[in-house]
């Protein structure tokens, strides 16, 4: 017995030996895992110093930035309509349509500043303005990662910690809470995943975002407080959106038009274009020739592509030790770049047979359609009908139905011609007619009719079209003149152009117009238009 209780002390001794040797040895391990963890953090720190000691001069785009709204040139409208959106009592969330590099994003920042300034304002000081691009804003299906909603980090997977180690799921806030009290901006929100835009819907209905996972359990002890918090009552997400894009309204889901304000930003003019032209020369510190200024306007199209050749032209100058920049320097740049004209349509100065203006909406703004029309009588009824520059069909996308229909512009020629032989008595198979859009670019819309049947007027008839007159309107077969959209932009074109009069139909017409610059002529039927065009003033016209 005495043999067997002294076996039993020695291999005590020797397992509490072995287990002291084990846990010195990891002691020891972690001391100097920590030791070169140390050593390691700080040669980083030292790095990010000497990275961050280095520093390259200021890029002349974000010198010319705008720093107020007032600084934000072309867009006194849609600066007006974001302000009377954003800066009440009750701010909502707003969508902003317009081309790139005219300040949409500029101008929802310091939105948000001066809604901060404004009395009644919901918005505190310190509310955040979140920005997120929807083209970069890539989500895992399996909720591992997701910038914009948030995520749940789950144990099984590395990286999870000392929560994970314990089989708890951790929360990981996303954009939408980050923007909890303020503004979550997304540019290109068109691009936006489906997947990722119904559950943005849903967080702007509910105004916090839920997030869920296969390892939580209400009744599990080990869960901390506030995790459980999270998973019960949501994270907070109640923030205003401001959503940017490039697209056209109706490319964008209904549900989320139907939830914004709707803001449009136009397309820079000439005379924006050389205002940020000669606020970049003075950021260079350059003098920039007038001639100069002017050139850039010729191709430019928006703030981003002025200031970029604004800033290779200084370059070049600079180069030649010059303090001013030429117009042989634009002109290197632009032939460099190979920088596209600005098209810049004008009306023509004398009258033509068959030569009408049209009008029609080009990207963000009005723009002037010329329209032809030839005819030429034939024996025999054996007339020929051409239309050229138009869309022959157009395709309609709707979720997963898609629809192809006639081209709405071809369905206006089609029209004329029935209002033609209604009101006229002119059968057209006893005529050769081509009716052409000029521009290169095919053209659709039923707005052309008006056009379309003046110029046919003014070809069958022999009689000259005056130049200084733009039209637009949809025709009917019983020759009523119908409203159509976007007659504001239209009239701008028209005025832009140089046209001194506008026919529009009656239906469009808007108080606000008679401040522009432009004799604006209301019309009901085709027969008023010829009144207007071809035989002098007539009653029933309406003159603003």
């Amino acid at each position: 017995m005495e043999l067997l209780a002294v076996a039993m002390i020695i291999s005590q001794l020797v397992f509490t030996l072995i287990a002291g040797a084990y846990f010195y040895g990891a002691l020891k391990n972690q001391k100097c895992t920590k030791v070169i963890g140390s050593l390691e953090s700080s040669k980083e720190i030292e790095r990010m110093k000497k990275m961050r000691a280095i520093s390259l001069t200021t890029p002349l785009s974000e010198k010319t930035r705008p720093q107020k709204l007032e600084q934000i040139v072309g867009q006194e409208d849609g600066i007006k309509a974001l302000r009377a959106a954003f800066c009440g009592k009750n701010p909502q969330h707003v969508i902003i349509y317009g081309p790139p590099g005219i300040g949409k994003t500029a101008a929802a920042r310091l939105m948000l500043e001066e809604a901060k300034r404004t009395y009644g304002s919901p918005f505190t000081k310190d509310a955040p303005f979140i920005e997120m691009d929807a083209t970069t804003l890539r989500f895992d299906e399996r909720s591992i990662a997701d910038p914009l909603m948030g995520s749940v980090h789950d144990p099984i997977y590395q990286g999870a910690g000392a929560y994970g180690t314990a089989g708890v799921p951790q929360p990981k806030e996303g954009a939408v809470t980050k923007a909890h009290g303020g503004v979550l901006f997304i540019d290109e929100i068109g691009e936006l995943h489906p997947i990722q835009m119904n559950k943005l819907l849903k967080v702007l209905e509910d105004r916090r975002v839920f997030l869920s996972s296969s390892y939580y359990s209400s009744e599990n002890k080990n869960i901390p407080k506030h995790i459980h918090d999270v998973f019960q009552n949501g994270l907070p997400a109640d923030f205003r959106l401001v959503g940017a894009t490039t697209r056209l309204p109706e490319e964008l889901p209904l549900a989320l038009r139907s939830r914004c304000t709707e803001i449009y930003f136009d397309g820079l003019k000439k005379f924006h274009i050389k205002e940020i032209v000669q606020e970049a020369a003075k950021n260079t510190e350059m003098d920039c020739e007038e001639e100069a200024a002017q050139k850039v306007t010729c191709f430019a199209a928006n703030g981003r592509d002025a200031v970029n050749i604004v800033q290779t032209a200084a370059s070049v100058a600079c180069m030649q030790n010059r303090k001013d920049i030429r117009v042989e320097d634009i002109e290197w740049v632009v032939q460099s770049g190979r920088y596209t004209p600005r098209i810049e349509m004008k009306v023509a100065k004398e009258g033509e047979v068959g030569a009408v203006n049209g009008l029609g909406v080009c990207g963000s703004g009005g723009t002037v359609l010329p329209i032809e029309a030839w005819a030429q009588k034939v024996e025999n009824g054996c007339g020929v009908l051409k239309v050229t520059g138009i869309v022959e069909e157009e395709e309609i996308k709707n979720g997963q139905h898609t629809m192809k229909r006639k081209s709405t512009a071809s369905s206006s020629v089609a029209n004329v011609i029935t209002v033609f032989c209604r009101e006229f008595n002119v059968d057209m198979r006893d005529y050769d007619v081509h009716i052409n859009f000029t521009g290169g670019v095919p053209v659709d819309g039923p707005s052309a009719g008006v056009a379309i049947f003046s110029a046919l007027y003014s070809a069958v008839k022999q009689i000259i079209m005056p130049p200084d007159i733009a039209m637009t309107g949809e025709v009917s077969i019983c020759g009523r003149v119908l409203p159509v959209g976007g007659v504001p932009m239209k009239i701008e074109g028209a005025i832009e152009a140089g046209a001194k009069r506008i026919i529009i139909p009656k239906e469009n017409y808007q108080t606000n117009f008679s401040s522009m610059n432009i004799e604006i002529l209301c019309v009901n039927t085709v027969d008023e238009v010829l009144t207007i065009c071809f035989g002098g003033a007539s009653e029933v016209v309406l003159t603003a």
